[in-house]
């Protein structure tokens, strides 16, 4: 698979209270990832991208929430998140500071 796939599979990282708590007592990392992809290729981008060893990969689908404006309805997209641990003292940087 090439580099510019691993890329697009992963789109950001999650950082908000649970996912720093999960970052510092269990060393998980939280991913906002593409809807098609499954727990394998996640593994395999996250390895590559950041040179980390990834023990296992949790996935969840997270529905859109519905809102209204006046007397227009809409709803924001589905998504899809991954939870990712680690091996034991690997970090990946950009999570240092938060």
């Amino acid at each position: 698979m090439s580099v510019e796939r691993y890329y697009q599979i992963i789109h950001h990282p999650i950082i908000s209270e649970k996912s720093t708590d999960l970052k510092g007592t269990h060393n998980q990392l939280v991913f906002k990832v593409a809807m098609n992809a499954n727990k394998i290729e996640i593994k395999k981008a996250i390895e590559s991208i950041f040179g980390v060893k990834v023990l296992s990969v949790r996935t969840m689908r997270v529905t859109g929430k519905r809102k209204r404006l006046g007397r227009y309805e809409g709803k924001r997209p589905d998504w899809k998140k991954a939870i990712v641990k680690l091996k034991e003292g690997d970090t990946v940087d950009f999570f240092e500071g938060v």
